[in-house]
């Protein structure tokens, strides 16, 4: 999905629903499989059947999840997410509460990152050869302007779209989920000792 077809967060209480560790989780399976019942999301969050039902709901509520098609005979609800993504996007005319609730779901999302980082490159003397010579971690410094960020940014998500896990029906033999974690944002030093700090809002 490219940048521009996302769905900019606005609403703090929807924001605020999805800012909770359970829901956030899963968000992030439904991004993976194409539908589950709350039952199914219950033993991936640990929680309760009836929490991740109520969870569901209020994901529901503000427009993160829907009704997908039934399975079997239909006794249990099964739900799918949006197929329109969100980004969070700030803005220089949000209100404080807008701010606040926008900072929290960016906080809690890259914390859930960082844990999803430390857990893989904590596994990787598990893995085998092949994908131990693979897996990469990096930082990188770059100097460009507006508009070359706005091409690599784009051309870094035309080379995912192609393995997005729910876009590949039928991957090769030895195919497995795979992540990768990439951001792209204006360098904004640390305050130095002993000078006075700024405010700076992540764009």
């Amino acid at each position: 999905m490219s940048h521009d077809s996302r769905k900019p967060l606005s609403d703090p209480k929807a924001m605020r629903a999805l800012a909770h560790p359970a829901r956030l989780g899963m968000i992030n399976f439904l991004g993976r499989q194409p539908a589950a019942t709350a039952t199914e999301l219950a033993e991936i969050v640990g929680v309760t059947p009836s929490a991740a039902s109520y969870h569901l709901r209020m994901l529901a509520k503000y427009g993160f999840v829907e009704d997908a098609p039934p399975r079997g005979d239909g006794r249990e609800r099964v739900w799918q997410a949006v197929k329109e993504g969100v980004s969070i996007e700030r803005e220089p005319q949000d209100e404080p509460m807008v701010k606040e609730a926008k900072q929290l779901l960016v906080d809690m999302i890259l914390a859930d990152s960082q844990r999803e980082i430390r857990r893989g490159m904590a596994a990787l003397d598990t893995e085998p050869q092949e994908w131990r010579d693979v897996s990469n971690w990096r930082r990188a410094y770059l100097m460009m302007t507006a508009a070359e960020a706005a091409e690599l940014r784009d051309r870094m998500e035309q080379l995912i779209e192609p393995y997005l896990t729910l876009r590949r029906t039928d991957p090769p033999e030895g195919a497995r989920e795979v992540v990768t974690h990439t951001s792209l944002f204006p360098l904004v030093d640390p305050p130095r000792p002993g000078l006075p700090t700024e405010d700076h809002d992540a764009g």
